[in-house]
C-alpha cells in the first residue's frame, strides 16, 4: 500500500505549474526531528544560564573566601592591639579608683564657667616650684629626656579634661599661649629666682599676661589641644633656661 502524499501545486503567473510531492511519513519524520532539535537547544541554552549562574556564584564565594582569609590574618594583630588597649584602660581606671574601692573618683573637676582660683595660698614669689601641679595624682606617660632624637624636656602627666591645673610655686604669668601648634593652651610662669615653669595642652586658660600668682593658684584647665593625642597635662620646670627634671622636685601624690 503505497503512503499518502502532500501534493503542493504552485501555479506561477506566467509559467508552469509546479507539483511538489511530500509524503506524510517524511512529515513525521521531520517533525520527530524538529522536536528533537528544538528539545536539545532548549537544553543547552538551559544548561549556558545553570553554568553562567553557576560561575557567578562562585566568583562570589571566591571574593568571600579572600575576604575571611584577611579578615583571618588581622586576628593576631587584633588581639595585640586589644591587650595595649586594655591595660592602657586599666591604667585609666586607676586614675578614677586608685584605691580599688570602687568608690566615685573627684577627678571630673567644675567646668570653665565654675572656675574658682581662691585655693592659692599667699606665698610670694622666690620659691622652688615643687608643688604638684595638679589637684589629682593623674598618670605619668611619659618623663623627661633630654638628649637623642626623642628628646622629651618635661612630664606627661594622663588627666581627664577639664581638671585643675595650679602653679607648682608662686610667681608672675610671662605668657599665656591660646593657639600654639605644638603646646595649644598653654602659661608660662616666672618665679624671679631663675625658675620658670610651662604647663601646657590646657582647655582654658584662666590668668592674665603680667598676673601675679600664688603657690597651688588654679591657672588653667587640662585638656588636649595643640600636638596631642589624649587629655594630659605637660609640665615642664627650667632653671637659668635649662630644662629641670621636674621629679627632681615636685613628687607625685
Amino acid at each position: 500500500m503505497t503512503d499518502p502524499v502532500l501534493r503542493i501545486v504552485v501555479v506561477p503567473a506566467t509559467k508552469q505549474s509546479r507539483t511538489y510531492e511530500v509524503s506524510y511519513r517524511r512529515l513525521r519524520l521531520l517533525r520527530g526531528l524538529g522536536v528533537v532539535v528544538g528539545t536539545v537547544t532548549a537544553f543547552m541554552i538551559a544548561t549556558y544560564a545553570y553554568m553562567v549562574s553557576r560561575h557567578s556564584h562562585m566568583l562570589e564565594l571566591e571574593a568571600q573566601v579572600a575576604l575571611m582569609r584577611a579578615e583571618q590574618e588581622r586576628i593576631p594583630a587584633l588581639l595585640r592591639r586589644l591587650g595595649t588597649v586594655e591595660s592602657q584602660y586599666a591604667d585609666i581606671r586607676n586614675l578614677f579608683d586608685a584605691d580599688g574601692s570602687g568608690a566615685p573618683s573627684e577627678l571630673w573637676l567644675p567646668p570653665p564657667g565654675a572656675l574658682n582660683r581662691s585655693s592659692g595660698t599667699d606665698e610670694g614669689r622666690g620659691g622652688q616650684p615643687d608643688g604638684w601641679p595638679l589637684t589629682e595624682p593623674g598618670f605619668i606617660t611619659r618623663r623627661l629626656l633630654a638628649d637623642g632624637e626623642q628628646a622629651h624636656p618635661g612630664l606627661d602627666i594622663a588627666i581627664p579634661t577639664g581638671s585643675y591645673i595650679r602653679a607648682a610655686a608662686a610667681g608672675r604669668v610671662v605668657e599665656v599661649g591660646e593657639a600654639d601648634s605644638i603646646f595649644g593652651k598653654y602659661v608660662r610662669i616666672d618665679h624671679e629666682n631663675g625658675y620658670v615653669t610651662l604647663y601646657a595642652h590646657a582647655s582654658h586658660t584662666s590668668v592674665q599676661l603680667g598676673e601675679e600668682v600664688r603657690k597651688s593658684e588654679v591657672i588653667a584647665l587640662s585638656g588636649s589641644t595643640g600636638e596631642s593625642t589624649a587629655p594630659h597635662l605637660h609640665f615642664e620646670i627650667l632653671l637659668e633656661g635649662e630644662t629641670v627634671d621636674p621629679l627632681e622636685l615636685v613628687t607625685q601624690p
